[in-house]
């Protein structure tokens, strides 16, 4: 497989909207072979006898069911709060009225 070119490196940071000096298409456009040849290696992977999966490690559920315990009250969520209304916390708008 041909290496990446300066002149590539140079198009797809114009795409990209940056300016990059000589030095640095040179620097990239080996750091981007290095890459391209990385990611070809995975299709030389023998995958016949693997089944396709969305995660490497097998996931289960953590949470704990739902059980209703004891909690505060409205009136004592709403004890420290700077201004309630309703029974609920009071904030000053941020937003216009709509």
């Amino acid at each position: 497989m041909p290496g990446i070119t300066r002149e590539e490196v140079a198009h797809l940071a114009r795409l990209a909207r940056l300016e990059l000096t000589s030095e640095e298409l040179d620097h990239f456009a080996g750091q981007l072979d290095d890459i391209i040849n990385a990611v070809a290696r995975v299709a030389d992977v023998a995958t016949e006898d693997v089944p396709p999966t969305s995660h490497p490690l097998p996931l289960t559920n953590v949470m704990r069911p739902d059980e209703v315990r004891p909690s505060l009250t409205a009136e004592q969520a709403l004890s420290g709060a700077p201004a309630q209304e309703q029974q609920r916390f009071k904030v000053p708008q941020i937003l216009g009225e709509e």
